[in-house]
């Protein structure tokens, strides 16, 4: 199929179940190809090559919605999409908010978001598992006690995403990344631990040199050897970059439009107050080139923007789609997301905290006893109540430094006190489409003994 061929094919769907009876319609369509090498202990165990392509069509009859996807892309699988969602649109009840974003709330975002990088495109399969291999020779070899590992893994993907909608809204992109990774494992005397490391980017030149990843994992596995319990206190708790994006993850639901209108939200009715540390500004950005958060338009064609969510402590604003809008008598942010079939639901694109001023060794110097983060486990956040629940590992604060290894301990406290009695280093960098610098709460329960 030629590149422009999917893009009007998405347009002639909208034309079709327009004709069909829609009031509206939007189409997305999706292909892709992964790539996915795994290795361990020296010896590749798999490889997966698999592409894909697909679309799927949600319309509006009145206030009606239906949707339906297919990968079969041929007229006869068109025609059927376009029955199916009718059909479906003509069964379900009237919804008095659905609707699509405005004409004048369309668009993209111009420029060249570096989304796509053709170095991804041309890896040969030999280059990729001799990087996984790679990653993981340096784990293994970083010291007698890591005996054992994991694997290691390298993978790639290729995709491009094409929208069109009845408001005159049609637009595509292209993206790509890579990623590596290596999970070994430590043991001395009866004391095993496992730990990885990662890094991924949009372009192969973009990631760190397979050594490097591999050193790291090797270095974190051997730091949470012969962990020890601690006695139950009260005790500052700093979160190492990859723990604290689990926080900004929390955050991120907290100020979600959706659950925000079902009153589902600890931050349900806090615009315009403070519920942060005045150091504390937080951000959604889908505009940074480069970034896994980034896209030139949302789910619903509205161009990707820069929304401050909490500044200086105060919150500024939720995420929005426009139906969570429309609940909420307020603007879309740009923030829909879905997958090919269905209502949009609502997604981040870069979201994250700014830095502080100090520096984590800054930061840590300043607590005599303390618990360091490097690992949450479970899931007992309650973000209706801002309850915080979750077990945890990592290493021991004294005197400012770290020392010995501590697990099977549970951090507790509540998200409206952590987050008026937070802290951020200058550390901000970015592995994700969630990130953090490190964060210190001034005082939490740690439960061990």
């Amino acid at each position: 199929m030629s590149k422009n061929h999917l893009l009007e094919l998405a347009a002639d769907v909208v034309k079709l179940a327009q004709d069909a009876g829609a009031t509206d319609a939007e189409c997305t369509i999706a292909e892709g190809e992964e790539f996915s090498a795994n290795v361990r202990m020296r010896e590749l165990e798999n490889l997966k090559e698999a592409g894909s392509r697909a679309a799927g069509l949600r319309i509006l009859i009145g206030r009606k919605t239906g949707s339906s996807y297919t990968s079969d892309l041929s007229p006869e699988g068109i025609a059927h999409l376009v029955k199916s969602a009718v059909e479906l649109a003509d069964i379900t009840t009237d919804d008095p908010h659905a609707d699509l974003p405005e004409a004048g709330e369309l668009g993209t975002i111009g420029g060249d978001l570096r989304l796509y990088s053709e170095d991804v495109e041309g890896l040969e399969t030999v280059l990729k598992v001799a990087t996984a291999k790679r990653a993981e020779e340096a784990a293994l070899s970083a010291d007698p006690r890591i005996s054992n590992s994991e694997g290691a893994s390298f993978d790639t993907h290729i995709g491009r995403h094409i929208f069109a909608n009845s408001r005159g809204f049609a637009g595509e992109y292209r993206s790509s990344y890579c990623g590596l990774s290596t999970v070994p494992v430590a043991r001395e005397g009866d004391s095993m631990e496992r730990d990885y490391w990662d890094s991924s980017a949009r372009c192969f030149a973009g990631l760190e040199a397979p050594e490097a990843v591999g050193r790291k994992a090797a270095a974190r596995a051997l730091r949470r050897l012969n962990a020890i319990k601690v006695d139950t206190r009260k005790v500052p708790v700093v979160f190492e970059p990859r723990t604290a994006r689990s926080l900004l993850d929390n955050l991120f639901e907290a100020v979600h439009g959706m659950l925000i209108y079902r009153h589902e939200s600890f931050l349900a009715g806090k615009l315009g107050e403070k519920v942060a540390s005045e150091n504390v500004t937080v951000v959604d950005d889908g505009t940074i080139p480069g970034l896994f958060g980034t896209s030139p338009f949302d789910d619903e064609g509205v161009p990707s923007r820069r929304t401050p969510v909490i500044e200086r402590g105060v919150l500024k604003s939720y995420l929005l789609n426009s139906y969570a809008a429309r609940k909420l008598g307020m603007k879309t942010t740009g923030n829909a997301s879905r997958g090919l079939t269905g209502n949009a639901g609502i997604g981040h694109g870069n979201f994250y905290l700014e830095n502080g001023v100090q520096t984590p060794e800054q930061m840590l110097a300043g607590i005599s006893d303390g618990f360091y983060v490097t690992e949450l486990i479970g899931m007992g956040v309650n973000i209706v109540t801002g309850d915080y629940s979750r077990g945890a590992a990592g290493i021991w604060i004294h005197n400012g430094e770290l020392t010995y290894a501590v697990s099977e301990v549970t951090i507790a406290g509540k998200l409206q006190e952590m987050l008026l009695n937070l802290e951020a280093a200058n550390d901000l960098e970015f592995r994700n489409s969630i990130a953090s610098p490190t964060l210190k709460i001034g005082e939490m329960t740690v439960g061990g003994k």
